[in-house]
C-alpha cells in the first residue's frame, strides 16, 4: 500500500467550466425527481435525461447525481465514478462525495486512489478532501501515506482546520501508535477541542500507557462521556476492574455528564469479572431509574453480569423481559446456564432458540458444546458437533474442537480424545492440553498425563498452570524426583505459581483472601470460625482428602492444616461471621476449586443452612443443602 506514492502538489487556477444551454425548468424537475428516488433504475432514468439535456455537465447537477449513487442505499459507486470520469474538469466536491462513499462502503484504499487521481488532474483539495483521505489512512493504518498527506496539509495552509488536526491526531495516536507525533500535532492547536483530547486519550489507552492516560485525563478542562468511557474501558481491558469501578463512581460524584450505554456495558463487565453482584445490581437499578432502554447489547451485558455473579435468576429475569431476535442474547443466556451448572437448561434453551427461528452461529455451538462438556453429555455433544457443519454449514474452529476434547477427557474417553486430536485441521492449543492433563489426574492416567503435561509446557512455557498440573501428576504417584524436576524447570525459567486467591463482596466492598493468610477484619474471630467449621465438619463425617495437598509433606496434620486454610475456606469463614443467618455467600476464586474444598463446602452448606456459590476459574458451583449444581463433575 505504501508503494502508492502521492505526487508533489501544485496549486493551479482552475479554468471556467463551459456548458451547453440547459432549460432551467427541466433542470429543476430532474433534481426534484432525484430527491424522490428510492430505486437505482429510477435514478438511471433521470441520469439519462440529464445526459440528453446536457444537464450532467453542470457541476451542481453532476454532484447531486453522484451523491445519490455514492451515498444512498440504492446507488452504486461504479455509477458515481462514471460521472466523475465523464466530466472534463470535475470540481473537488464530487471527488469528496465519492471518497466518502468508499469510506462508508469499507473500501478506504479506493478513497486514497481518488485523492491521488485528483492530484494528477491538478484539482485543489479542500478541508473535506483531507478529512476523508486521513480517515482512509487511519482505516488502513497507513502511516507512510498519512505523513505525505500531513505534508500536503502544511503546504496548502490547512493547519488551522480543527477537523484536519483531529484526524491527524487520530491517525498518529490510534492507527499508528506514534504518541510523540500525535502530541506534536496536538500542541500546534491553539485551543484543542474535545475530539482532539479524546483522540489523545484513546491513543494512550490503545498503547497501554496507563500513566499518561491518567495524567492527560485529569488535565482536561471539560470531559465528556467519551472521555470517561475511554478510561473505564482501558481499566476493564487491562484487567484492573476495581479501578474501572472507582472511575465510574468518580463519574457519578463529579457529575460532568451522564453515562451512556457504552459506559454501562463496560461497568457491567467489570462487575462480572469481580463477581460484584451488589455493584452490578446497582447498575441495573440505575438503568431502570433513568429509563435507559434495554437493547440487545446492554441486555446481554446484564445477563452476563448476573450469570458470572452466580445469580442465574437475575439473568433469566432480563432474558424473559422481551422476545429477542438476535442470536447474541440467546448465546449469553445459554452460556449463563452452562457456567452455573444447568447444562440441561442450556440445551433446552438452544432448542427453543432454533424453534423461534433464530439461526445459531459459531458462538451458539461453542456454548451448547460447553454445556455438554460440563454436563457429561457425550452423545449429545457428538450430535451437536456433527450438525454444526452438516446441517448449518458452520466450520468448527479450535474452540469447538477444544470443547469436544474437554467433553471426552472429562468423561474418560481417552481413545476419542486421541482420535479427535489426530483429525483436527490445526495443532492442539493449551486449553486442550490442560483439559487432557486434568482428566489424566482424575482418572489416574499417569503415563498419558506426563506426556500431555510436557506438551502443555512446550505450548505455553511461561504459563505456570502447565508446570503445576505436571507436578501434580508426579505427586499423585509419589514421584517426588519428578516433582522436583518440574519445580527446578520453573525456577530456571523464572515461572512462578499464582497463589490461590478468593474474594467475597459485602455491602459493595470486595474482600480478598490468599491461601494461608487471613488478613481482613477480626483475624481472631475468623480463625475461631475456621476452627468451628473444622470441628463441625468432622462431626458430620468429613475426612480431609490429604491427596489434594500435592507437596512432599510427611505429616498428615500439616497437610490438614494446609487444606483448612485454602483461600475459598477463608472467604466462606469471613462470610459466615460477617452476614446474618440464611444470607447467600458468594465467593470468586482465581483457580479451580480442589476436590477437598468441594467436598467440605457441600457439607458446610448443609451444616450452616446457607447457599454458597463459588465461581472458580472454570465454572460456578452452587452448593445447597449438601449438594452442588455441578453434580461433582468439574
Amino acid at each position: 500500500m505504501s508503494s502508492l506514492a502521492l505526487e508533489p502538489i501544485s496549486i493551479i487556477i482552475q479554468p471556467k467550466i463551459t456548458t451547453a444551454k440547459r432549460h432551467p425548468d427541466l433542470q429543476s424537475t430532474n433534481l426534484s425527481l432525484l430527491r424522490l428516488c428510492n430505486h437505482l433504475q429510477e435514478a438511471r432514468q433521470i441520469h439519462a435525461q440529464m445526459v440528453k439535456s446536457s444537464q450532467i455537465t453542470d457541476p451542481y447537477s453532476a454532484g447531486r447525481m453522484s451523491e445519490f449513487y455514492a451515498l444512498s442505499c440504492s446507488g452504486t459507486l461504479h455509477d458515481a465514478e462514471k460521472i466523475l470520469v465523464s466530466l472534463h474538469q470535475p470540481p473537488i466536491f464530487i471527488y469528496n462525495i465519492i471518497m466518502r462513499g468508499h469510506l462508508i462502503s469499507q473500501t478506504p484504499l479506493n478513497a486514497i486512489k481518488l485523492y491521488h487521481q485528483s492530484l494528477i488532474n491538478s484539482i485543489d483539495p479542500d478541508h473535506f478532501t483531507f478529512t476523508f483521505a486521513l480517515k482512509a489512512c487511519t482505516h488502513l493504518r497507513e502511516l507512510g501515506i498519512g505523513r505525505q498527506l500531513h505534508s500536503h496539509v502544511v503546504k496548502l495552509g490547512f493547519c488551522s482546520s480543527a477537523h484536519i488536526l483531529n484526524k491527524l491526531i487520530h491517525l498518529y495516536a490510534v492507527a499508528a501508535g506514534r504518541m510523540d507525533d500525535a502530541r506534536k500535532v496536538f500542541d500546534t492547536s491553539p485551543d484543542p477541542d474535545a475530539v482532539a483530547w479524546n483522540s489523545m486519550l484513546e491513543g494512550y489507552a490503545h498503547n497501554r500507557d496507563g500513566g499518561s492516560l491518567h495524567d492527560f485525563f485529569h488535565r482536561m478542562k471539560q470531559r465528556d462521556v467519551v472521555s470517561w468511557n475511554t478510561v473505564v474501558a482501558f481499566y476493564v481491558e487491562t484487567g484492573k476492574y476495581e479501578e474501572a469501578m472507582a472511575v465510574f463512581r468518580s463519574m457519578q460524584e463529579i457529575n460532568e455528564c451522564l453515562p451512556n450505554r457504552i459506559t454501562l456495558i463496560s461497568v457491567l463487565s467489570a462487575a462480572s469479572h469481580l463477581g460484584a453482584l451488589g455493584q452490578g445490581k446497582w447498575v441495573h437499578a440505575y438503568i431502570n431509574r433513568h429509563g435507559v432502554e434495554l437493547d440487545e447489547n446492554l441486555s446481554s451485558a446484564l445477563i452476563n453480569m448476573y450469570s458470572k455473579c452466580g445469580c442465574i435468576e437475575g439473568a433469566i429475569h432480563v432474558f424473559e423481559a422481551k422476545k429477542w431476535r438476535k442470536v447474541d442474547i440467546w448465546n449469553a443466556m445459554i452460556a449463563g446456564f452452562t457456567s452455573n451448572g444447568h447444562s440441561l437448561k442450556a440445551i433446552k434453551l438452544f432448542s427453543e432458540m432454533l424453534a423461534a427461528g433464530v439461526d445459531p452461529n459459531e458462538i451458539s455451538f461453542a456454548c451448547v458444546l460447553n454445556a455438554c462438556s460440563h454436563g457429561g453429555l457425550v452423545e449429545e455433544g457428538k450430535e451437536y458437533f456433527q450438525n454444526m457443519a452438516v446441517v448449518y454449514g458452520l466450520k468448527p474452529d479450535i474452540g469447538h474442537y477444544g470443547c469436544m476434547v474437554d467433553l471426552f477427557s472429562r468423561s474418560g474417553f481417552f481413545d476419542e480424545v486421541e482420535k479427535m486430536i489426530q483429525q483436527m485441521p490445526m495443532e492442539p492449543d493449551i486449553v486442550m492440553w490442560k483439559a487432557l492433563v486434568g482428566a489424566c489426574r482424575i482418572y489416574r492416567k499417569f503415563e498419558l498425563g506426563e506426556k500431555a503435561g510436557y506438551r502443555l509446557i512446550k505450548a505455553a512455557p511461561e504459563d505456570h498452570a502447565g508446570y503445576v498440573l505436571l507436578s501434580n501428576i508426579y505427586a499423585m504417584k509419589h514421584d517426588w524426583h519428578g516433582v522436583h524436576r518440574v519445580r527446578k524447570m520453573m525456577l530456571e525459567r523464572g515461572v512462578r505459581k499464582v497463589p490461590g486467591c478468593s474474594s467475597i463482596e459485602l455491602d459493595g466492598v470486595s474482600y480478598e483472601f490468599i491461601a494461608g493468610n487471613a488478613s481482613h477484619g477480626n483475624k481472631r474471630e475468623l480463625y475461631e470460625m475456621l476452627e468451628e467449621m473444622g470441628n463441625r465438619l468432622r462431626l458430620a463425617g468429613y475426612e480431609p482428602d490429604i491427596t489434594q495437598v500435592l507437596l512432599d509433606i510427611e505429616e498428615e496434620e500439616v497437610k490438614e492444616s494446609s487444606l483448612s486454610q485454602h483461600s475459598e475456606k477463608l472467604a466462606i469463614a469471613f462470610g459466615l461471621v460477617s452476614t446474618s443467618p440464611g444470607t447467600v455467600i458468594r465467593v470468586v476464586k482465581n483457580l479451580r476449586v480442589c476436590g477437598d474444598c468441594h467436598s467440605a463446602i457441600k457439607l458446610l452448606s448443609k451444616i450452616y443452612g446457607r447457599d454458597i456459590i463459588v465461581r472458580d476459574s472454570n465454572r460456578f458451583h452452587c452448593f445447597s443443602n449438601g449438594f452442588c449444581s455441578c453434580g461433582d463433575y468439574w
